[in-house]
């Protein structure tokens, strides 16, 4: 199989999607004209002659015919199909490897926290001195991984305002993830979150609190950033002497650029961007949550975490890739550790036992570890803003207990918020990530009690530490969800009844394969709820279950496998 960058079919597919939002540009169709003409010169004399017409309509006709060109040309993408620059080919050969990672890898809870939202003060930008006095709370929650969005300077130019306004006044603090300004760049913390020192503090104290820090590794720059001026052939610059920014059309990040990989000087690139990496290990850091790593090149990440591991085989990475399933496999398989999943977006009984059944069990889950992520910054589901407190609730429960790794955005989760800044987004009104927001930890609307409950359990049952032991069970009923995860001499038994209705309450006859648990078939046998203390003895494979989301979003079964004496059948009754 053979495979290579191809420039123009990525320009087409972004044209299309510029036409259709109506936000084409003259420099956009100057971008592509390029590319017609690179090709011509490498053409036959008809092929040749052909694309310099359409590299002159491109340059010179009125944006509406040349629009009409891009879209409804195919002999265009035939002939750039043969003559198109083909860079980097490349030819797939069979190399396997084997790494063995530590248990964080297998098993964690990590919260997100903007430390820069930590102040107690109201009118105050926290600090890492400010996280460090929540360390014994997000410890005492039960969570082992702090993940803290960027940290570094923030860019002045084209500075994002609150809710994403184009316009920033004067106090507005804009997106960590628009790096680099004059006071520095990757290696650098943003001043006013305080210094080095600080930093290496916050890293100590959370050690001590049994908790890691993992840092946000975002692979861009603002216009702003030092990289932009001593590097710009980093860059990728447009006909009109700009660079590039970010999109997704129609979405524009004027605020960020991004790396271009296809540069010239990529050596140089690639060793100063790992040595970002290896920079924040020697201040303390294993743990690294990296941002779109789908949108750099695969043989970029394998030579990275590669190249890493070897000095340094305890690191993490976790890869934030919302993308196609088999870009998320190969990320894996190039050795990310975890991987983000959809998750957030399964909601129905078939939807999540389907898509969590594929990610645990045959070949994916062999070389794939999923992090369960119920919301995240940019993540606000439709089911978390319609759904209320017990929305929360329950896709707290789903994501503990399906995924042995799983994290929340901290506050905004904890405290169940669901406004959404537009109708039918999923972007959070008055958004942390433009923003300082002030959270009240203590509203009795918070998820605090159960968050730290269920933790618990999870760490008191090894069942509900590993994925591959993951499996469902039939309750007849499309709001109730039935699953169960086992160590493999069947000590520890945990099967978990959820509701998914958070506006109703429902029950079900749930049906367990007692045999698989090495339960006789005619025996009564006792089910702990961990969730409630409350104790049930079932008899047989088929038993009934009620769950109200008003009161708990479902059950956490504890089985004992058998009840040893007539005093312990008497007692649990």
């Amino acid at each position: 199989v053979r495979a290579w960058v191809d420039p123009f079919g990525t320009w087409l597919h972004d044209m299309r999607k510029r036409i259709d939002a109506g936000v084409v540009e003259r420099v956009d169709l100057l971008i592509g004209a390029e590319f017609i003409e690179q090709a011509g010169q490498h053409a036959d004399p008809q092929d040749a002659e052909q694309l310099r017409v359409w590299a002159n309509t491109l340059h010179h006709a009125q944006i509406e015919s040349a629009c009409r060109l891009v879209i409804g040309e195919p002999e265009l993408e035939r002939l750039m199909r043969i003559w198109g620059e083909r860079r980097f080919p490349v030819l797939y050969d069979k190399t396997l490897r084997v790494r063995v990672d530590r248990e964080k890898a297998r098993f964690s809870a990590w919260y997100e926290l903007f430390v820069r939202s930590t102040s107690p003060d109201p009118h105050g930008h926290g600090t890492f001195r400010d996280c460090i006095a929540l360390l014994p709370d997000i410890k005492a929650m039960g969570f082992d991984v702090l993940y803290l969005p960027p940290i570094h300077p923030i860019g002045r130019v084209n500075r994002k305002g609150k809710n994403n306004t184009l316009k920033a006044r004067p106090d507005d603090v804009g997106s960590p993830w628009a790096i680099g300004s004059d006071e520095g760049g990757h290696k650098s913390v943003h001043p006013q979150l305080g210094t080095l020192e600080d930093f290496r503090a916050l890293v100590e104290a959370a050690r001590h609190e049994g908790i890691e820090i993992a840092l946000d590794i975002a692979y861009q720059c603002a216009p702003d950033h030092p990289y932009v001026r001593a590097h710009p052939e980093w860059f990728r610059g447009r006909p009109d002497n700009t660079i590039q920014y970010a999109e997704n059309p129609p979405k524009k990040y004027e605020d960020i650029y991004p790396f271009d990989f296809e540069t010239e000087a990529w050596p140089e690139l690639w060793r100063e961007l790992r040595s970002v990496i290896l920079y924040w290990i020697e201040q303390g850091v294993r743990i690294f949550r990296i941002d779109n790593p789908h949108t750099k090149p695969f043989p970029f990440w394998e030579w990275l975490i590669g190249t890493v591991q070897e000095h340094y085989p305890e690191t993490i990475f976790l890869a934030e890739a919302f993308t196609w399933p088999k870009i998320m496999q190969r990320l894996a398989k190039l050795g990310f550790t975890q991987s983000y999943t959809y998750f957030a977006w399964r909601n129905t009984s078939y939807e999540l036992s389907s898509y969590l059944t594929e990610l645990t069990q045959g070949e994916v889950g062999q070389y794939m570890r999923g992090n369960l992520w119920p919301n995240t910054p940019d993540i606000l589901t439709e089911y978390l803003q319609t759904g209320g407190r017990s929305a929360f609730a329950v896709r707290l429960l789903l994501a503990a207990t399906l995924g042995a790794s799983y994290g929340i955005y901290g506050p905004a989760f904890e405290l169940c918020e669901d406004r959404p800044r537009e109708p039918f987004s999923e972007e959070y009104l008055d958004s942390e990530k433009y923003q300082i927001r002030r959270w009240d930890l203590k509203s009795r609307r918070s998820l605090r009690p159960l968050i730290t409950r269920i933790n618990r359990i999870r760490h008191e049952n090894p069942a509900l530490q590993r994925d591959d032991r993951l499996r469902f069970h039939a309750t007849h009923h499309d709001h109730v969800l039935c699953y169960s995860k086992a160590t493999d001499d069947n000590d520890n038994i945990i099967v978990t009844v959820v509701n998914l209705d958070p506006h109703h309450a429902h029950s079900a006859w749930v049906h367990l394969p007692l045999h698989a648990f090495g339960l006789p078939e005619h025996e009564p046998y006792q089910v702990h709820d961990l969730l409630s203390d409350a104790r049930y003895i079932w008899h047989g494979g088929r038993n009934y279950v009620g769950m109200d989301p008003r009161a708990a979003p479902g059950h956490i079964f504890r089985i004992r496998r058998r009840l040893r004496t007539e005093r312990d059948f008497e007692y649990y009754l």
